[in-house]
């Protein structure tokens, strides 16, 4: 694959992730505390659903683009990159995936609301961090 349709895919990958992710930090997850507890549940289900199909095809086209920039260039940068998506599957997984199971599961308390929010900060910096170093491969 050519190096510069590598990087022009990577960093639309990777902007539709940073916006997605500053989407998610400052309207969605704040508006869970605005859902009537006993709505949540079904309303989560939905979302988690539909936020996969567009979520998971983005996250899977990023690391294997990462994966491959770095088999095929393998500099400095592109090890940091991969390093830095890595984090973010690590982030999602650790501590994302297991509060929205816990919502799931019915557990709508604030605080369990409010921890998905702080713990998406990470995350959010993260995905910031690897959309703006697409600007220097």
């Amino acid at each position: 694959m050519h190096t510069d349709y590598l990087n022009e895919l990577r960093q639309l990958i990777d902007f539709g992730l940073v916006v997605l992710l500053w989407l998610v930090q400052w309207i969605i997850y704040p508006s869970f505390l605005q859902v009537a507890p006993e709505r949540l549940v079904k309303w989560h289900a939905q979302y988690t659903q539909r936020m996969g199909y567009i979520v998971m095809p983005l996250m899977f086209g990023q690391l294997v683009l990462s994966v491959l920039a770095v088999w095929q260039v393998g500099v400095g940068l592109d090890w940091l990159d991969l390093l830095l998506v890595l984090s973010c599957w690590g982030l999602t997984f650790g501590l994302s995936v297991p509060l929205h199971q816990r919502i799931a599961a019915g557990e709508s308390q604030p605080q369990v609301l409010q921890r998905l929010v702080v713990t998406n900060w990470p995350r959010t910096l993260v995905w910031t961090l690897v959309f703006g170093l697409g600007f220097w491969r």
